[in-house]
């Protein structure tokens, strides 16, 4: 537990801030604050905690903890002479970690109702705590800005290895099987050859076998029960040509659009004798040619899903301003949610006005506003899903840009402070209230506005950007 100590005006000397201050000022501060000694290890401010005490490092040290998905995290370390808490016109309420003492610790200890009293007392100090709060803010703003960079690529990367896991293990599979047909393939071509068949039907047999290449989209659509009869008519025909394995062979050839009627005429060319083993090297052939396809069809997925990466990183540009077409930032940083967006059963439309002009701006910062801006809607949408609406058209001679959600709304008394720096409705420890505070000012900074309405079951952030 805390003990008190008896006031030190030595013990004030310490403190960087309140150097060369007047006597006067000092005996003040004195008989007003308290001095407190922790042991080490000792909690000294909890989560959650309301910010109503400045607290100077007089011995020791406090180290401070921000709670991140269960974890206790090292956020920042305050050393003897320096200042924490809360200072004077700070809005923080609510302390958003924990600090614990660093050996023996003394902190002297000033209530934030005693701020008023303070700047009829001494301006200078007030001004001095002033600037030390500006350097924290903009470090802390610094810091979070590289956080919420972080914790969106956490977010985006798990989806992201989901979507690459599917391709990867479709290309290991069709590579398995391949290179199992590759092996029987010597086989079948000799049992082909042994059947002696003529030139003019092994011909028909090749030409038959071109059209698999292609992709089956034409192909009419079946349901699993007309799927399953299609299979059953082909595999007894098969069977009736002397094929031993008619049930193995027909989902592939069916696949490859192949039917009995097809086949009718290719094998007519044939000897009874040689059909088995002509229809057996059919469909290894056109298996073979399909599970090309799929390499290359999940290859190509693999380098859609790099290339979405890579335009909403931008890692192939320098960084500065140039001209761009906004609604590729939007869709790829969209791509990049697309795990999340089907996880949660979202309808998203995607509603670009042809004539949406460039803009000249930064593509990495307005990426990270459409980061944090979807990841803000997809929290508002109810787990079974919902609706998700992105605008880009020309507006007041610039581009306006608006992500709209059916959630359940934002309350006005919580719309009124939304944009404010470290206010945040969630959890002690789960948000930094920064999120949309950064990616008001990134917009700014591109001389463009921020704004948020929200009424119940609709809610929408609009960007306006200008176009030069």
């Amino acid at each position: 537990m805390a003990q008190q100590l008896p006031p030190d005006p030595a013990a004030l000397t310490s403190i960087a801030a309140f150097q060369n201050l007047p006597a006067k000022v000092l005996a003040w501060l004195v008989s007003t604050g308290e001095l407190c000694q922790y042991a080490d290890g000792e909690l000294i401010v909890r989560t959650g905690d309301p910010a109503n005490k400045m607290m100077a490092v007089v011995r020791g040290g406090m180290q401070y903890f921000r709670g991140d998905n269960g974890q206790q995290e090292p956020v920042f370390r305050v050393a003897t002479g320096s200042i924490s808490g809360v200072l004077p016109y700070s809005r923080l309420q609510i302390s958003r970690g924990q600090g614990v003492a660093v050996g023996d610790t003394v902190l002297y200890l000033l209530s934030r109702t005693e701020f008023p009293a303070l700047e009829q007392v001494s301006p200078e100090l007030v001004q001095r705590l002033v600037g030390i709060m500006s350097d924290r803010a903009r470090d802390e703003v610094r810091g979070q800005e590289r956080d919420d960079k972080l914790r969106a690529l956490g977010k985006l990367s798990a989806g992201l290895a989901h979507e690459l896991n599917n391709p990867a293990a479709a290309i290991a599979r069709a590579a398995d099987a391949l290179g199992n047909m590759l092996k029987n393939k010597p086989v079948l071509l000799k049992n082909l050859l042994l059947a002696c068949p003529p030139a003019e039907a092994v011909a028909a047999l090749l030409s038959t076998s071109t059209p698999a290449t292609e992709p089956d989209a034409a192909l009419p659509p079946r349901s699993a029960l007309a799927r399953a009869d299609a299979e059953d008519e082909l595999a007894d025909w098969l069977d009736g040509q002397g094929c031993p394995d008619g049930y193995a062979l027909a989902p592939n050839l069916l696949d490859a659009g192949h039917t009995a009627a097809t086949l009718e005429p290719l094998v007519a060319q044939l000897p009874a004798s040689a059909r088995p083993a002509a229809l057996a090297w059919l469909e290894s052939h056109v298996s073979v040619l399909r599970l090309t396809r799929d390499l290359r069809e999940a290859s190509q997925r693999i380098s859609t899903l790099v290339g979405n990466v890579k335009n909403y990183s931008h890692m192939d540009r320098a960084g500065g301003h140039e001209l761009l077409d906004v609604t590729e930032g939007l869709d790829s940083t969209l791509n990049i949610f697309d795990h999340a967006l089907r996880h949660k059963n979202v309808k998203l439309t995607r509603a670009y006005a042809p004539d949406a002009p460039r803009v000249l701006a930064a593509a990495g910062p307005l990426n990270q506003v459409w980061t944090n801006l979807l990841d803000n809607a997809l929290d508002a949408l109810p787990p079974s899903g919902g609706t998700l609406t992105v605008q880009a058209a020309r507006q007041n001679g610039g581009l306006g840009v608006s992500i709209i959600d059916n959630g359940s709304g934002i309350a006005p008394e919580v719309l009124a402070h939304l944009f404010e720096p470290f206010y945040t409705t969630k959890p002690a420890g789960e948000g930094s209230g920064l999120g949309l505070d950064i990616a008001r000012r990134i917009v700014q900074e591109h001389g463009g506005q921020l704004e948020a309405r929200s009424v119940p079951g609709r809610t929408e952030f609009s960007v306006w950007l200008p176009t030069g």
